[in-house]
């Protein structure tokens, strides 16, 4: 079965524990995702990638527990953007750490943290939470994962381009503006590299617009197919 944790009374939450339980907790960020996304995007993303997830794993017979979603975390790179919300990396950190602890007092204890924001701060604090509160977590920056994901991920250049705006348009077409997304062009940058090179936002990386990549070629069958690749990942992940 799938549940929702939030919806759920105690006792109904006690009654569903047991070795076979798994908790999905999508996480995400509250940060400009171009002109043309909300200010949710990374969210919505998980909250997807959470939910395809849990759906394969009921397949196979597990009993999941989809907890709310992290929707606040480190988002320096559009932090000069209107309506981008965020927090230090040690914040995060804590947060993650004290939240997981607290599941596992309630004997929920197999946990996959499911994220697609991959700012370097937050991702940075993920690994020092999860590693620490022996949470599962696929960083689909890092082989293996990364390997599945489609070329404009791999290059570092998929902050609300065609990989992001695909996803959004398969789980929340109504959010997309849609006009806007279809006149924009191109921003061909190496997210990563420029990080690398010392970039500390988005202006820097060359991205006015908070956005990098192709998002005009978005399809939602696109997002469709890359979530099930995403799904896959993290249903690989907890049971290789």
């Amino acid at each position: 079965m799938i549940a929702h944790l939030a919806d759920m009374t105690w006792k109904e939450v006690a009654a569903l524990v047991s070795p076979r339980l798994i908790a999905l907790w999508p996480a995400g960020a509250i940060e400009a995702h171009g002109p043309h996304l909300p200010l949710a995007t990374d969210v919505i993303i998980s909250e997807e990638m959470a939910r395809r997830a849990a759906k394969a794993l009921e397949g196979k017979g597990r009993d999941v527990i989809l907890v709310p979603s992290l929707a606040f975390s480190p988002a320096g790179y559009a932090g000069s953007f209107a309506g981008t919300l965020s927090l230090s990396a040690s914040t995060a950190a804590t947060q993650v750490f004290e939240l997981a602890a607290s599941l596992k007092s309630h004997k929920i204890s197999k946990i996959a943290l499911v994220n697609s924001h991959v700012d370097p701060a937050n991702l940075a604090a993920l690994r020092d939470a999860c590693g620490k509160g022996g949470i599962v977590f696929p960083d689909i920056t890092r082989k293996p994962w990364v390997l599945r994901l489609p070329d404009e991920f791999k290059s570092g250049g998929a902050h609300a381009g065609f990989f992001e705006t695909a996803l959004v348009m398969a789980a929340r077409p109504e959010l997309v503006r849609e006009s806007i997304r279809k006149s924009l062009p191109a921003v061909v940058v190496n997210l990563g590299q420029k990080i690398k090179e010392g970039a500390k936002t988005f202006h820097e990386c060359g991205g006015p617009e908070a956005y990098f990549g192709d998002p005009a070629s978005a399809t939602a069958a696109d997002g469709d197919r890359i979530f099930d690749v995403l799904a896959q990942i993290v249903v690989d992940a907890l049971e290789p």
